[in-house]
């Protein structure tokens, strides 16, 4: 059996509440590496968007789910899907 290897979770990772609309970003990188960040979003219903591309850095990745909410609003997380989405 494999182990899951550690996380480093960003500090900019949390809950974010919009329009009574809360969901939480996790953007982590494997811990005790420089590697790149990956972020993720969870909805209140436990939907899971995965963003393709790796961030150099945590501020770059939440700076790109500001935009994403500023483009097309918090409510684009809640979209009915049977699988996982990305961006």
């Amino acid at each position: 059996m494999t182990k899951k290897p550690k996380l480093e979770h960003s500090e900019l990772s949390g809950e974010y509440t919009e329009d009574d609309i809360t969901v939480l970003v996790d953007i982590y990188r494997p811990a005790g590496t420089q590697n790149d960040w990956t972020m993720e979003v969870v909805t209140q219903n436990e939907d899971l968007f995965e963003w393709d591309e790796p961030f150099a850095t945590d501020r770059e990745a939440f700076d790109e789910f500001l935009a994403t909410i500023a483009r097309d609003g918090i409510g684009s997380f809640l979209e009915e899907e049977d699988t996982p989405t990305t961006h």
